[in-house]
């Protein structure tokens, strides 16, 4: 696995923890830094520092193009994969967007369903298809 996949993975851990929790992602990222692959932290805190600063935006498109989901009925899980993936694809400089979707999917496959990677695929995809539209 990439560092940069041990990143995307470790921001999920800390984005589920902060969602089951209630908690603040930045405090958690602050307190299980140490915990983490040396090559992963900086992406992680990357990842970390921009869904947690881009959220209302992320948020919002998921409730508008996840169909028949209500954000707070959504699976915590495929949520989460959505918010890394939407800000990757929106706002990652580094971050080829067939990259964070191909990396999503995996996510979904992995430690979710196949319904839920073929969901998350159609609202990535929705995401993608408005992008040069959104204004960020």
């Amino acid at each position: 696995m990439s560092s940069r996949s041990k990143a995307r993975k470790a921001a999920l851990d800390l984005l589920y923890e902060s969602d089951i929790r209630k908690a603040s992602v930045a405090d958690l990222l602050f307190k299980r830094i140490t915990e983490m692959d040396y090559e992963a932290r900086e992406f992680t805190k990357e990842l970390i520092s921009g869904i947690d600063s881009n959220r209302r935006k992320i948020d919002e498109l998921i409730a508008t193009y996840a169909q028949g989901w209500d954000m707070d009925r959504m699976p915590v899980l495929d949520r989460n994969i959505l918010r890394l993936a939407i800000f990757e694809l929106l706002w990652s400089k580094t971050v080829p967007e067939a990259v964070a979707i191909s990396e999503a999917l995996e996510l979904a496959t992995s430690f979710s369903t196949e319904e839920s990677s073929k969901y998350i695929n159609g609202v990535l995809s929705k995401v993608l298809e408005i992008k040069p539209d959104l204004v960020l």
